[in-house]
């Protein structure tokens, strides 16, 4: 081939390719507009605490977009690629709402639009069953929505929802949840110089049990086994003052859990702890915490600090944390003759955490966590049926 000939076939592609950009032009823009409705729907699902963590992510891509909020601000917001940004865009403009879940994988066709997907989804969420039923079944919508009970099973399974589960919660009525709150929360992520942060708190009524047959050990198929019926040797009580930052544990055994047992264990914390070091200790409001004799104490140990949590708000304690892993793995299974053999195992099992630490790292800023208090507890019920 001469060169004139390379030249002219090269031009011509050219000219090709430019021609195919005109026609093509750029991709087209793609804009979410919600209804009051649908923003109604898509906050109430992202406070659900079940629903699933992709479908939460893409509700609030829906909302942001709503807001016409840029898609490389939704991106970063989220934590996510401006392609999944783009993608989901794209989805709720030509689709809406009810288009969360995945696309369907091949198989047999959908029998229900979105329309009724988001009907379903709103009737279970917002509304009560017309038999005065506290909760939705599957057969109660099945006839409420026209589709069949296994449509409806479906549905709620794809959106996380099970309208037969409740859990329990309690508010905190503390006058000073707020300043108690950002107390605490301040010094996890800002603790002092020169100091450590202790949370402190007792678990009481520890019981010293023995299985009244012997323990089934698991096999190939068959989990450990264990009699629910046991017998009782008797109960304890344990202090634990958890380190922050090292994730170490002071523990201390005691009959009784009054003013006079919590002394002498700041009086163990207080020999532990180097003398340049001050102590700042996250603790509960029980009683024996603010007696006159501990007040007493602290003003002669003026390295102490306090700082409390706010009533019924044990989760903030760290502490609480370690017995909970003390628990799961040492106390729900072993089997305890005495008092004097309870007391010596969960003390072995203390040292044996020392030797390999796990502190438990606090990530929520105070306004963080009543934002995420604002989203999970959303509307009540009444207020959300009362439209």
């Amino acid at each position: 081939m001469t060169m004139a000939k390379q030249i002219s076939r090269a031009t011509q592609a050219a000219r090709d390719s430019e021609g195919t950009k005109k026609r093509t032009g750029r991709k087209p823009t793609y804009v979410v507009t919600l209804s009051d409705e649908d923003k109604e729907f898509l906050t109430s699902f992202i406070a659900k605490r079940n629903a699933p963590a992709a479908q939460v992510t893409r509700a609030k891509i829906a909302l942001l977009a709503n807001e016409h909020v840029r898609l490389c601000d939704i991106a970063d917001e989220l934590d996510i690629s401006t392609f999944t940004v783009q993608k989901w865009i794209k989805r709720f403009a030509l689709y809406g709402v009810g288009t969360l879940a995945d696309t369907p994988r091949p198989g047999t066709p959908r029998t229900h639009g979105d329309d009724k997907i988001t009907e379903i989804i709103r009737l279970t969420t917002m509304t009560e069953p017309p038999d005065s039923s506290t909760h939705w079944s599957t057969n109660t919508m099945a006839a409420v929505a026209g589709v069949s009970p296994s449509t409806v099973g479906r549905i709620w399974r794809t959106f996380g929802l099970k309208p037969h589960m409740v859990e329990s919660f309690t508010v905190s009525n503390d006058p000073e949840f707020t300043e108690k709150v950002r107390d605490v929360a301040g010094i996890y992520l800002n603790p002092p110089e020169a100091a450590i942060v202790l949370c402190v708190d007792e678990k009481t009524q520890v019981q010293a049990l023995d299985r009244t047959q012997p323990i089934r050990p698991m096999v190939p198929g068959v989990p450990l086994r264990q009699t629910t019926e046991y017998k009782r040797n008797g109960i304890s009580n344990l202090y634990a003052a958890l380190n922050v930052a090292s994730g170490k544990v002071i523990t201390k055994m005691t009959v009784a859990h009054r003013a006079i047992e919590f002394i002498e264990f700041l009086e163990i914390i207080d020999k532990n702890v180097p003398k340049e070091l001050g102590v700042h200790v996250v603790l509960d409001n029980y009683a024996a915490h603010k007696t006159e004799s501990v007040r007493m104490w602290l003003l002669a140990h003026p390295r102490f600090q306090f700082h409390f949590t706010p009533t019924y708000s044990s989760w903030m304690n760290q502490v609480e944390r370690w017995f909970s892993a003390l628990t799961t793995k040492y106390l729900q299974r072993s089997v305890h003759h005495s008092v004097t053999e309870l007391n010596e195992g969960i003390t072995e099992w203390a040292e044996a955490w020392n030797k390999n630490p796990k502190p438990f790292i606090w990530t929520k800023s105070a306004d963080e966590i009543f934002a995420s208090m604002q989203k999970y507890l959303g509307p009540s019920v009444s207020e959300q049926t009362s439209d």
